[in-house]
């Protein structure tokens, strides 16, 4: 899709702003960013003029459950969690996601572009994330990237789980016991296949080991949901004890261990941050966690947890942790450049930049204000999304493209 969309206030994220500015897309990718008068449009290119508004990458969810926890749906709709398995790495969340869950027109209507889908926090080990955009027919046609990342949960949700079954793991030990027994058992597994590879003999493939493997060789991160502070110790040490690529994730008592966060260059997704203090480990919970940590100089993002919060509130979010004391020039990047360079998204997506997937926002003005909306949303150059300020209405394009019926 070709689209230029001139003369409006453009906010890279990763470079400076530009007062009438354009921004290009060619055949679904940004072709140039600039000043009016140096972007140069070919003829035919559909032109948008944006005087007046702001123009930003679509944001990125970092951590949610859209299309695989559907609203509204029940348990019919909640393939969140298969809670049969403690080590559930073979699962893949793309497997479950449904493109027609309404949170994915939410999404689009809070200027959200992409979402990284995860399992659930019911397993010590819940499976492989994804990363899609929020609009499409089937998760294939949405996919940006698989896997993404290995979810893993430490804390109370997944001894809570099997503590109910009287099975391993009911303690904060038993759930780091499974993970580091799934990791001995995965290092066990390399070594046995490559004593069949050199014999020259059979094997067979365990596909849970598989995909530990990929974490411990770092080609694949570790999403760790831990809330309070042990639990994140109890993550660093894991990390440490294997050597695998840690993100925490939550991290809702992340502001007590801020520097030793940061001493270890471990990124962090904190959120969901409109909750209330539902459980025990959510008692130290505050809108001061993102700034406290980038003020550290720990690399955040933030998350709505999608359904926890609704995705289209992501923004809002920022907003108010900007209120309680994040830096206002680097709080758009905390659902833009940092969620996608934490998750290895950063060359398709998080910012406007030649080269990147045309996923553009026109806003009515500065998206941190809570009285801006997204008004028009491109996907890879496709307008999917428009808001009608005379009516007050927000549309998705179908994307199965049904006449009106």
């Amino acid at each position: 899709m070709d689209i230029a969309i001139r003369s409006g206030y453009v906010v890279p994220v990763d470079g400076a702003p530009i007062d009438g500015g354009t921004v290009l897309v060619v055949d679904g990718r940004i072709a140039a960013v600039g000043p009016d008068a140096e972007v140069e449009v070919p003829d035919g290119v559909r032109t948008v003029d944006a005087a007046g508004r702001w123009v930003l990458p679509g944001f990125v969810e970092a951590h949610g459950h859209i299309g695989v926890h559907e609203e509204g749906e029940g348990w019919a709709g909640n393939d969140t969690n298969e809670m049969t398995d403690p080590n559930g790495a073979r699962m893949r969340a793309l497997d479950a996601i449904n493109p027609a869950d309404v949170g994915f027109g939410d999404a689009l209507a809070g200027g959200v572009t992409s979402a990284v889908i995860k399992p659930g926090s019911g397993n010590p080990i819940g499976g492989q994330t994804v990363a899609v955009k929020c609009w499409g027919r089937t998760v294939d046609d949405m996919l940006v990237r698989q896997p993404v990342s290995v979810k893993s949960a430490l804390g109370e949700n997944p001894k809570r789980v099997y503590g109910d079954k009287k099975t391993l793991p009911s303690t904060r030990q038993g759930v780091a016991a499974v993970i580091r027994d799934a990791f001995t058992q995965a290092q066990d597994y390399r070594a046995r296949k490559a004593h069949a590879e050199e014999e020259g003999k059979p094997f067979e493939r365990d596909l849970t080991s598989e995909t530990l493997l990929r974490v411990l060789d770092g080609s694949l991160p570790w999403c760790q949901h831990s809330h309070r502070a042990d639990d994140i110790a109890t993550a660093m040490r894991l990390a440490d004890e294997f050597g695998y690529r840690l993100v925490i994730n939550h991290a809702t008592e992340g502001h007590l261990l801020a520097d030793d966060i940061a001493r270890r260059d471990i990124p962090v997704i904190t959120g969901p941050l409109f909750t209330t203090r539902s459980k025990v480990e959510l008692r130290e919970r505050t809108l001061a966690n993102p700034g406290i940590l980038d003020r550290a100089g720990v690399k955040v993002a933030i998350t709505t947890d999608h359904p926890v919060v609704p995705i289209n509130f992501l923004v809002h979010q920022v907003t108010l942790s900007v209120k309680e004391g994040l830096d206002r020039d680097r709080a758009l990047a905390t659902i833009t450049t940092n969620p996608a360079e934490i998750l290895g998204l950063d060359d398709r997506v998080g910012a406007l930049r030649p080269g990147l997937d045309g996923d553009v926002v026109i806003w009515s003005g500065d998206p941190l204000d809570v009285m801006s909306r997204a008004l028009t949303v491109f996907v890879e150059g496709r307008e999917v999304y428009s808001y009608d300020t005379g009516t007050g209405r927000g549309e998705v394009l179908d994307a199965f493209y049904r006449e009106a019926r």
